[in-house]
């Protein structure tokens, strides 16, 4: 008797990696069972120790950047790094749980994971200070329209099967969107063909009855030279936007290369970026510098934030510093970031938005951002 779909594919895909997973809670703090918001991240930690904690922090909010930019990429812009050892002060809550998988072979093993949720205002302002493009809520829910051939030809998944795409909807989660599977009707089923050579006007036609317009269509089938290739292509409301391939050794690694795929091309086409500035030097003047007391309050409020890189005092007077302050963003980004409870407080920006570079020691434009302390 022919195996049905589920089993075919639940052969295909989860057996080799061995494993039903079981989970337990061990709630220490907070009261987070799961991490699934835009603002919470899990990342696995080693222990519950502060000093395994510490870390990985820093990753859940690393993580939770990723998702509300959109930007595979958010890690490396300039800035974030730093920005991540603050983590621990963002933190609203966070919790513990614990996974346990069983292998083919029937030996158990265990991971602990670490949840966290994070303050939304902190957040917030913190991508608008390191100028990090931002993919607006709420977003757009794709249908995926998936045919997977796993040697027995090339068959729909639809809700009934979403255990066998559960690799690129559990992707999509983690940059930040999901995707939704058609119902997989005998009407639908029929599409398969349409799918495999790529005919995305059937298909979008076909998917008219699901909102929004935007259909990630992929055939996932083993390829030639061994392991598995998937065929992508992702249309909004008509308009293809991108089309790619993934290989991999793995199915599910080949699958979820599809969410990651149809993210980017979201967040190419509807990411904006803040006003932060340009990354340079600028001046700045800072009064009420009465002692060396107020000027170490100065240089700590400057040194605590992530985006200042180095700091150059230029000229003093009786009560007034000026510092020439080399930024990873522009003075917009510096003042969001020292907020409003900082030392340090800005009075009066330079020409321009605050945004007047330094060069060869000369300001570019014709004044000095003013700041003072408190």
């Amino acid at each position: 008797m022919r195996r049905s779909l589920v089993t075919i594919l639940f052969l295909a895909f989860f057996l080799p990696m061995g494993g039903a997973l079981a989970q337990s809670g061990m709630r220490t703090e907070g009261d987070v069972a799961n991490a699934k918001g835009t603002y919470e991240a899990e990342v696995p930690v080693n222990s519950q120790s502060d000093a395994d904690r510490g870390g990985a922090l820093a990753r859940a909010l690393g993580a939770v950047l990723g998702k509300l930019s959109g930007d595979r990429s958010a890690m490396t812009r300039p800035g974030v790094a730093q920005a991540l050892r603050g983590a621990k002060d963002m933190v609203e809550s966070y919790d513990y749980r614990q996974d346990q998988s069983v292998a083919a072979s029937g030996a158990p093993s265990y991971r602990t994971m670490l949840v966290a949720r994070f303050r939304q205002d902190d957040v917030d302002g913190l991508v608008a200070a390191l100028g990090l493009p931002v993919w607006p809520q709420p977003r757009p829910k794709p249908v995926l329209w998936l045919a997977i051939d796993d040697g027995s030809g090339p068959r729909l998944v639809g809700t009934q099967q979403a255990n066998a795409a559960r690799p690129v909807l559990d992707r999509a989660v983690d940059r930040g969107y999901r995707l939704g599977l058609p119902a997989g009707g005998a009407a639908e089923q029929a599409l398969v063909g349409a799918i495999w050579r790529q005919d995305t006007a059937a298909v979008a036609r076909a998917s008219s009855r699901y909102a929004p317009p935007m259909q990630l269509v992929g055939k996932l089938y083993r390829a030639k030279s061994g392991g598995w290739q998937a065929d992508w292509v992702f249309v909004d409301n008509g308009r293809e936007l991108s089309k790619w391939t993934t290989r991999e050794g793995d199915a599910r690694h080949a699958m979820s290369g599809g969410a990651d795929g149809a993210a980017d091309a979201l967040v190419r086409r509807y990411a904006k970026a803040p006003v932060a500035g340009a990354a340079g030097v600028y001046r700045i003047g800072v009064s009420g510098i009465h002692g060396a007391d107020d000027y170490l309050r100065l240089a700590a409020a400057l040194q605590g934030v992530p985006v200042v890189k180095s700091i150059i005092p230029v000229r003093a007077s009786a009560d007034r510093l000026e510092l020439d302050v080399e930024l990873l963003t522009g003075l917009p980004g510096l003042n969001r970031m020292l907020g409003q409870n900082s030392a340090l407080q800005p009075v009066m920006p330079a020409d321009n938005e605050g945004d007047a570079p330094v060069i060869g020691g000369n300001v570019v434009g014709s004044g000095t951002a003013e700041y003072r302390i408190r």
